[in-house]
């Protein structure tokens, strides 16, 4: 065999080798491909190594069984109160046949997207406004439910379908705003009133409480007073009862209550008072004081000056007229008193005058 033929065969050699190395083919994790026999569906191999039988077995399909996710542009839609406003919806989706998703419909996902925006406008059509912005819930269940029985037949599940976004007018947001606003407002003056309402209450609450107590402790300290008060008259009795009952137990005769009645008429008359009581039994006991002390010679005793005060003398003086102060007057008249006592000797023993009032 000369060199071309060797060349050839070590080609042709070497295309056997890759064809048949191709043969092989690895189908990845969560992905499934499905393959057609001389342009008829055979299989559909799962994740793992298979066999494709070269030049009349071909895979048509390459289908990922993950989650996915379907987010469409905002549709426009018109509420049951002809209001129009636009919604975003998403879409969750799974592949759970591939030969039904692969021979089911021409391009899945502009179909899921179509069916999804035509559901969506017959579910708000049937609702008002102000329903529409309060059930997103409700519409998404519609959807779910929709969608699903829909699909089935291409070999795909809906999973979750959510609401996105909202996108209501420029003048019914406006209108919204100032709703809202009230309503916030509205808000605002229940709590303040509520509060005001709160603090009156425990205020009037706290006053109530605090005079209740006010009386409880001005009724104890009256109580705690009394009860001191007629504890003290008590002791007060029980020691002059006492007392009594000690002089009587010693038998006091009448000279020792004459002698205690003396120190009592002393100290009744220490002091500045200017009216005494002398009681009608002590009368006795100073009149006979009164002899004992003249007859044993004891004591100050001055003779009655019976003589009538002396008149306001007639001062026969040529400064002295109607005119004159008192104080000239007064001093004439004291002048004659002393001239009166020194002619009749009434000099008192201690060296000084006695005047009489006038």
């Amino acid at each position: 065999m000369d060199t071309a033929g060797i060349v050839w065969l070590s080609i042709g050699g070497l295309l056997v080798i890759i064809m048949f190395i191709r043969c092989f083919r690895i189908v990845p994790q969560a992905n499934c491909w499905v393959t057609e026999f001389l342009g008829k569906y055979r299989a559909t191999w799962n994740s793992g190594l298979h066999l494709k039988i070269p030049f009349f077995e071909k895979i048509v399909n390459k289908v990922s069984l993950k989650e996915r996710t379907l987010d469409f542009q905002p549709q426009r839609v018109i509420t049951k109160d002809n209001v129009t406003m636009a919604i975003d919806s998403v879409v969750f989706m799974q592949v759970l046949d591939a030969k039904l998703f692969t021979y089911g419909i021409d391009n899945p996902m502009f179909a899921i997207e179509n069916l999804a925006a035509t559901t969506l406008r017959n579910i708000v059509g049937e609702m008002d406004f102000d329903q529409t912005l309060s059930s997103r819930d409700a519409i998404n269940s519609k959807m779910i439910g929709v969608l699903d029985e829909a699909t089935d037949p291409w070999g795909i599940k809906i999973t979750r379908v959510e609401i996105k976004n909202i996108q209501p007018p420029t003048e019914i947001q406006e209108v919204m705003t100032k709703q809202m606003r009230a309503e916030r407002e509205k808000r605002q003056a229940i709590l303040e009133a509520e509060a005001h309402q709160e603090s009156v209450i425990k205020r009037a609450e706290g006053d109530k409480q605090a005079k209740v107590l006010a009386a409880e402790a001005e009724r104890d300290a009256q109580i705690a007073l009394a009860e001191g008060k007629a504890k003290s008259i008590q002791l007060v009795y029980e020691a002059e009862a006492s007392g009594l009952a000690r002089l009587n137990a010693v038998k006091v005769d009448a000279s020792v209550l004459r002698l205690k009645g003396l120190d009592a008429l002393k100290a009744v008359a220490d002091g500045n008072s200017t009216k005494i009581f002398i009681p009608t039994d002590l009368t006795e006991v100073i009149s006979a004081l009164g002899v004992a002390g003249e007859a044993l010679g004891v004591g100050n005793s001055l003779k009655e000056n019976k003589k009538p005060a002396p008149q306001t003398p007639v001062i026969d003086d040529d400064c002295l007229d109607r005119h004159t102060s008192e104080i000239s007057h007064g001093a004439a008249f004291t002048g004659a008193v002393i001239k009166d006592q020194l002619e009749n000797n009434t000099f008192a023993e201690n060296g000084e005058f006695t005047t009489n009032e006038v």
